[in-house]
């Protein structure tokens, strides 16, 4: 066995490498670029080596600086977790002419499933089901345009060496493959180092699973059931689970035997997902083979109890998989939720910024939370904007999604912007919860962007209640602290109040009493039980005898509260106080419609304009990059182009101003 790895990659992947590899007594070696000095994962590693400036490309993907790395350590084996360099076959041979062991498959299997085109040449030969669509290397828009129009809209464009979401667009029109043609290049190139794009059909109403497949280096392949990865935005999966509501066993068995059949024709070892397409009727067809670790096999982990980063170190160390196919089963149901740095109030917009508060639910046997991150950490423009994986196991999907939910809820961020919300929010959608999925599910279900899920009046007036008991708790403080109250003047503490949301005020009476407060709002009682602690970021207590973890925080005189993916803020006044609010005069906002605003830190690709010249509503003005991701901008409405105020290669701050109109 290894007695020291280096892991060739950064985040929540390399701290769950590591946290595997402590436990088999295996030393591990980070390496950090500069914007991660400070990182996790450099904290947990025994050792750690710098490789470059922030940008990936200058650090996370230069093989030369890693296998500096190796060689200043003596390290005896990298495993390079998902993305980077995971499935570069140049950085496998390298590995190989310099003796070190490479923790995932051989050059060959690399090579043929790591190249798009090629693995699904080799899928076809390999009698497994392929999605129809045009193999070659897209030379340039026009060519781009010609294809789509021969297959038939709508189609994707993809990377060659594409994953993890980039590097794809869906085009419905000849004009959308070729904004779409530019976008795929630009970020196949800034992600993988390869341009080369392909298009094939786009499959309409379809489910996104794929198969887990682990072999060894001596012929033995085995799958490990399916993960549902349906729930996408822009391609990038978002909620995962094992296994599938949609599958029966005739289906899966099927799957599962065209996957391990793919893996035996390119000599497959170490772990890999085989990832197909599937429709209503449960036709599957091949996407493409993943020669990597997945972002979501934590949810494989749970239903079959195995560790896949232990069996793919073993794997590469040479020993044999400790089990067959009959003796893997599937038990219970595990679902995962992609915590990411993102706005899902303003359309999904990557955030960056200080962790400024940064709690996880508490671990157990049904809460897993795999993380990269730590209160306190900053979310760089420069990589991924996932923060965390939460995933929970259940009996049952039911189980699994209701026991998600409250994790959620108890999930507690502040400093940037994130999609806890949303994914609360998803957990008591009626349609996921009944597992009528597909990979549009977002798209159709938000299609004006998410504003915060519904609330019954009984959930809310709870949250208004909670927040009326801290009121009450907080003016109680108040009048404790020494000198603040004459000697001998304990007037009772203020009793009857007015909760304040938006234009609207409702009655609240309060009454403190053991553990808590009864609270009525509107003549209704709400028996509000629990700590109600200054700071504490999540009410851990009960309302009416439930559960009610509520995350409440207070900003000026205000409490900004949030559950089941609702968010409401209410102001807690005095009766008087309340009257005397609606006295004052309201501040108007600033006009800022004639200005273009980057909606984010990044940096400006292009501009698709010039001063003085006119456009109109949709057309393209500008394209920002942040995080590995391109993001068009667009008009809103039809105007003229006054000032550029940014040019193409600034970097933007949120809410830079970018050009203004007429």
């Amino acid at each position: 066995m290894f007695k020291k790895i280096l892991i060739a990659n950064r985040g929540e992947i390399a701290c769950r490498v590591m946290c595997t590899a402590k436990r088999m007594g295996i030393q591990t070696v980070a390496v950090y670029s500069d914007a991660d000095a400070d990182a996790l994962h450099v904290q947990m590693a025994d050792e750690a080596v710098h490789i470059g400036p922030a940008p990936s490309a200058e650090s996370y993907l230069v093989i030369d600086k890693i296998m500096d790395a190796i060689r200043q350590t003596g390290a005896e084996a990298v495993h390079p977790g998902y993305g980077f360099l995971s499935e570069n076959a140049t950085f496998a041979k390298a590995l190989e002419a310099e003796g070190v062991a490479f923790i995932g498959p051989g050059v060959k299997a690399i090579g043929a499933m790591g190249d798009k085109i090629e693995s699904k040449k080799l899928a076809h030969e390999a009698k497994v089901n392929t999605v129809p669509g045009y193999l070659g290397i897209l030379a340039d828009e026009k060519e781009a345009a010609k294809v789509a129009a021969e297959i038939g809209f709508p189609v994707m464009i993809k990377a060659s060496a594409g994953g993890g979401g980039k590097g794809m667009r869906i085009a419905n029109t000849a004009d959308e493959v070729a904004s779409g043609f530019r976008s795929a290049v630009n970020e196949a190139r800034s992600s993988f180092g390869d341009e080369r794009v392909f298009i094939e059909k786009f499959i309409e109403e379809p489910r996104h699973i794929e198969i887990q497949v682990i072999a060894d280096k001596h012929g033995n392949v085995v799958h490990l059931g399916e993960r549902e990865c349906s729930i996408q935005r822009r391609h990038q999966k978002v909620i995962e689970e094992a296994p599938s509501p949609f599958l029966d066993e005739k289906t899966r068995a099927e799957m599962g035997s065209q996957a391990v059949a793919l893996a035996k024709a390119v000599d497959y070892s170490s772990a890999g997902t085989v990832e197909f397409i599937v429709d209503g009727k449960r036709n599957f067809y091949f996407l493409e083979m993943n020669t990597r670790l997945q972002v979501e096999h934590p949810v494989t982990e749970l239903v079959t109890g195995l560790d896949l980063v232990e069996i793919m170190i073993r794997s590469a160390a040479g020993e044999k998989l400790p089990f067959t196919q009959k003796d893997i089963k599937l038990t219970g149901w595990a679902m995962e939720s992609r915590i990411y740095a993102e706005d899902p109030y303003r359309g999904f917009l990557p955030s960056t910024g200080r962790l400024v508060r940064y709690r996880p639910p508490a671990e157990s046997e049904s809460v897993r939370c795999d993380t990269g991150v730590y209160e306190g950490a900053e979310i760089s423009m420069f990589y991924d904007p996932m923060v965390a994986k939460l995933c929970t196991y259940g009996k049952d999907r039911i189980e699994a999604i209701d026991r998600m939910a409250e994790a959620l809820d108890r999930f507690h961020i502040r400093g940037i912007g994130h999609n806890v919300d949303f994914l609360s929010a998803m957990m008591a959608h009626e349609r996921f919860r009944d597992g009528r999925l597909t990979t549009n599910f977002i798209a159709e279900e938000y299609p004006d962007g998410f504003e915060g899920a519904p609330v019954s009046e009984e959930t809310e007036n709870a949250m208004r209640a909670v927040a009326v008991a801290a009121e009450c708790a907080n003016a109680e403080r108040n009048r404790m602290i020494s000198g603040q109250t004459p000697v001998g003047d304990r007037n009772p503490p203020q009793s009857a109040w007015k909760v304040r949301h938006d234009d609207a005020a409702e009655d609240a009476d309060a009454t403190h009493v053991d553990g808590g407060y009864d609270v009525a709002i509107n003549g209704t009682k709400y028996e509000v039980r629990g700590a109600l602690r200054a700071g504490e970021p999540v009410f851990g207590g009960t309302v009416n005898g439930k559960p009610f973890p509520v995350q409440m925080e207070r900003r000026g005189i205000d409490y900004h509260t949030s559950i089941a993916g609702a968010q409401r803020q209410f102001t807690v006044l005095s009766r008087k106080a309340s009257d005397l609010l609606d006295r004052m005069p309201k501040k108007e906002a600033a006009d800022l419609s004639k200005f273009l605003l980057s909606p984010m830190p990044g940096l400006l690709v292009s501009l698709a304009v010039s001063e003085g010249e006119p456009v109109k509503a949709g057309q393209e003005l500008a394209v920002v990059e942040a995080m590995k991701m391109e993001n068009v901008l667009r008009a809103t409405k039809d105007g003229t182009v006054a000032k550029i105020h940014a040019a193409a290669g600034a970097s933007l701050a949120v809410d830079q101003q970018i050009m203004e109109f007429e």
